[in-house]
């Protein structure tokens, strides 16, 4: 007897932004994967799932896991700073502003002497930036994200960085499009756009002057297994779609 599967549902605006996400890990090899976010993590289960076997995964503690979330080994926190440390770690981070430039604030809207909202600190953004590769989740584009300067500096940029051996911000995602900093300058520029979003939307959705490229490709497709892990393995409650809609 042949089982016939159903034709799959076409992809959701979630389902593109973990794609995104999965592609910060691409071929990583054995580095560690620190994923903020919902989506960011079902994007590097995905990427251990699929294109980057070696990637390794935390439960945020001590343990070493699978993408199923059973212990894989063991992180003692000295092994884990030092991995930190020497860039064999990629942090994908969340920003309440992030600049042209990829300098992060997690810390206080307005005046940091007397802030207008007090958010949740600098916490480890300067030694992830500063030592390690550090992508950002963002799931509403909105100018107040998207500033021309950010209120704090504590996820460092481009023009602090100041030749850190290890900075690198390889990639911002948000619920509009995927964003690099290929520039002469390292200014953040539009790489890739989500199916249904356009140049314009993201422009006015940006509050500074985007580096935008003549032609804009696609958020690339998921594949119908990539689908399939993330809709029956990795994430069979949906819970992807509280960040982002479809």
């Amino acid at each position: 007897m042949t089982v016939t599967r159903a034709p799959l549902a076409p992809p959701t605006r979630a389902e593109y932004c973990v794609i995104a996400c999965a592609e910060a890990w691409r071929d990583a090899g054995e580095i560690l994967a620190s994923p903020m976010g919902l989506i960011p993590s079902v994007g590097a289960r995905l990427a251990r799932f699929t294109f980057s076997p070696d990637l390794l995964l935390t439960d945020g503690e001590a343990t070493i896991v699978r993408p199923d979330g059973t212990p894989e080994g063991w992180l003692p926190y000295r092994q884990h700073l030092a991995l930190v440390a020497s860039g064999r770690r990629h942090v994908m981070m969340g920003a309440s502003q992030i600049d042209r430039f990829g300098n992060q604030n997690i810390s206080c809207i307005g005046d940091w002497e007397r802030p207008k909202r007090q958010l949740l600190g600098v916490r480890g953004a300067p030694i992830n930036t500063l030592n390690n590769p550090t992508s950002y989740w963002i799931p509403k584009h909105s100018r107040r994200v998207f500033v021309e300067k950010v209120d704090m500096v504590c996820g460092v940029g481009y023009d602090h960085a100041d030749g850190a051996r290890h900075h690198r911000i390889p990639r911002v995602v948000s619920d509009l499009g995927v964003f690099d900093f290929a520039t002469p300058d390292h200014s953040m520029r539009l790489a890739a756009l989500h199916p249904g979003i356009t140049v314009d939307q993201v422009r006015e959705a940006t509050g500074f002057d985007l580096a935008v490229p003549d032609e804009v490709p696609a958020t690339r497709e998921p594949t119908a297994e990539e689908l399939r892990l993330i809709r029956e393995v990795i994430d069979p409650a949906g819970s992807r779609a509280r960040e982002v809609g479809s």
